[in-house]
């Protein structure tokens, strides 16, 4: 794994405090042709799991506050992580959100469910924060050597795919963070042609936004975050430039916008 990258190349983690994230800052970590790897996450102070991560790997690692719902979060996180690691190599997007107790957001199962409140928040998270970082981490991509921009989407975000309905805030803010996906690597096409831009399903797996949802899913895929993110990583490292601007799953298949 990680063939494809350059040695000494550094990873940007969005969203590691914990599941897919903090799973994909341990296993970049792991892989000895990383160089360093910086992980975001809205509250460090809270995200022990990161902490000791970071911990563990003095000298490699750096946590970093950005709110993907906070501009400005955003662009201080982008000049601090420019002063570590003024070259990034895979930036990989693992916010995201489901439900909320807090705010009263879950799944709507029927249209008279919709809250505009609920919409308004999933975009935010879903589709225009990754939109956001990429605008304002882009200058760290700006060099001759291969890096991947991935985003991980769900396949309820696939407008094809749609059989079942429901999930009004998750589907549409999902499908369009696909297009902003889909757009951002037409232009990227023309300007960052070292940059493969991607959409990722990592399929159902076990952590704090699928765990509600969990007892319907089919034995054998409800997967570990390890899995998960190996399989990802595996997808990503095989990635050539013609695939820049799609959507695929955690095995490789492609999904249809």
């Amino acid at each position: 794994m990680f063939d494809a990258i350059v040695a000494g190349g550094n990873a940007l983690i969005q969203g590691a405090s914990r599941g897919i994230g903090l799973e994909f800052a341990r296993q970049c970590l792991a892989e000895p042709r990383i160089g360093h790897v910086v992980a975001t996450c809205r509250s460090p102070q809270d995200a022990t799991g990161l902490a000791d991560l970071a911990a563990g790997h003095p000298g490699r690692m750096t946590v970093l506050p950005l709110d993907s719902t906070d501009e400005a979060s955003i662009i201080a996180a982008a000049a601090a992580a420019a002063r570590i690691a003024p070259r990034l190599h895979l930036v990989v997007n693992c916010a995201g959100v489901l439900h909320d107790a807090a705010r009263g957001m879950k799944p709507e199962k029927r249209l008279a469910d919709v809250r505009p409140e609920s919409l308004a928040r999933a975009f935010a998270v879903n589709a225009i924060g990754p939109l956001l970082v990429a605008r304002h981490f882009e200058p760290l991509l700006a060099h001759p050597q291969r890096a991947v921009f991935a985003s991980l989407s769900a396949r309820v975000g696939s407008i094809e795919d749609n059989r079942l309905g429901g999930w009004y805030a998750y589907r549409a803010s999902k499908a369009a963070q696909n297009m902003y996906t889909r757009t951002l690597a037409v232009e990227w096409a023309r300007s960052r042609r070292n940059v493969i831009c991607v959409a990722l399903h990592p399929g159902t797996t076990d952590t704090d936004l699928s765990r509600p949802f969990q007892a319907n899913v089919p034995a054998g895929k409800l997967f570990g975050v390890d899995y998960a993110v190996a399989q990802m990583l595996g997808v990503i490292d095989r990635l050539q430039s013609a695939d820049s601007g799609q959507f695929f799953a955690w095995d490789g298949e492609r999904i249809p916008w």
